[in-house]
């Protein structure tokens, strides 16, 4: 059991967090990822209740299936250029998360990956964004606005669920991306 763990700094050698290497740590409220990593695995925050901001470096490449779900305190994420996969609900349950800014190198955004994110209320998309996933952004309930890249082709159903909030979507594409229901 972790639940005591405050603080980690993970040493340059390592290039990959495992699957689940840190799920639970409910007091891990400080984490040092060194510009060594290219892979975190999923789940490996789950439920990190108490980390507040987490600085990922660039160089990470692959940001795994719910990596960062549940970190309930978790405020603002921003995702590097070198990112350019990032798991299914990696940072779904997020309760406190407002702002996301995804610099361009994220090409798919995958179902339920912001779910049940009630106060995300800014979110920069990358510019080379192809596809926005299944409820990829269901119950962001502070949501009002979002701009959809020119770049993006399809928009999954369910993709905006429950957006009470949500007034304006501001397509930049001539042709509207494909909507699957």
């Amino acid at each position: 059991s972790c639940s005591s763990l405050t603080s980690i700094t993970i040493p340059n050698s390592v290039t990959s967090i495992g699957s689940e290497a840190f799920a639970q740590c409910s007091s891990l409220t400080s984490i040092t990822i060194p510009n060594s990593v290219t892979e975190i695995e999923h789940g490996v925050f789950f439920g990190c209740s108490s980390l507040t901001s987490i600085n990922i470096p660039d160089g990470v490449t692959s940001i795994g299936r719910s990596a960062f779900s549940h970190c309930s305190n978790l405020t603002s994420i921003t995702i590097p250029n070198s990112v350019t996969s990032i798991g299914s609900c990696a940072f779904s349950g997020c309760s406190n998360l407002a702002t996301v800014v995804m610099e361009d190198g994220v090409t798919s955004i995958e179902s339920s990956t912001f779910s049940n994110c009630p106060k995300l209320a800014n979110i920069i998309l990358p510019r080379y964004l192809y596809s926005i996933g299944e409820n990829a952004f269901s119950k962001c309930s502070m949501l009002e606005n979002i701009t959809i890249p020119n770049s993006v082709e399809i928009i999954y159903q369910e993709a905006f669920e429950d957006c009470d909030n949500l007034k304006t979507i501001r397509l930049l594409s001539i042709a509207p991306p494909l909507a699957y229901d």
